[in-house]
């Protein structure tokens, strides 16, 4: 598979917020999201084996699988891997694609394209400043529903973005707000 980058950090989003994970960038998406953050064109090719090796030079339990579109490669093999090694797994994606079935937690964040997942522990919708929740209604959501403002590099839209998110939660109070940790507090 190809690999953009695999690191050691903290969850900065979601519900595992603040969690020490290891991080498997795949290289690749099936969608070109205009407000897309992640450089994950570029890669270098690693086996399950070389992956798995990678990983276990951490002491975090959880590995969150992320892109790009983690989808476009993953597989079972990567996962049971994972797992014989004590790991849990964690996929960050925009459901267009099935994930394989041992996934240990799924974050769904879709976009404009269909939705192909029915299930997903947690659906984070990245906030412009509208959202649909009656769109979600179908997919079975474990845990809990976010938004998460979008970070469109201006300050001044930034705000107004998460003062609209803020807004939607106090109106939907079923949906929990999201921010970006990572970027709050300055680490990868």
């Amino acid at each position: 598979m190809k690999v953009n980058e695999i690191f050691y950090s903290l969850q900065g989003e979601g519900l595992r917020s603040g969690q020490a994970s290891v991080f498997v960038r795949l290289s690749g998406c099936n969608l070109r999201c205009p407000f897309c953050d992640t450089d994950h064109q570029s890669g270098s090719e690693m086996t399950v084996d070389e992956v798995v090796s990678a990983v276990c030079c951490y002491p975090a339990r959880w590995v969150v699988v992320t892109g790009g579109e983690p989808s476009l490669q993953l597989d079972a093999s990567l996962v049971d891997a994972l797992h014989r090694r004590g790991r849990l797994v964690a996929v960050e994606t925009n459901g267009t694609r099935p994930l394989p079935a041992a996934v240990d937690w799924v974050t769904l964040s879709p976009k404009a394209a269909p939705v192909v997942l029915d299930a997903a522990d947690e659906l984070k919708v990245v906030y412009d400043g509208t959202v649909e929740p009656d769109r979600f209604d179908a997919i079975e959501v474990r845990r809990a529903r976010l938004v998460q403002p979008c970070d469109v590099g201006d300050p001044v839209r930034n705000a107004a973005i998460v003062a609209a998110a803020v807004d939607f939660v106090k109106r939907h109070p079923e949906w929990r707000l999201s921010l970006q940790t990572h970027k709050l507090i300055g680490i990868k």
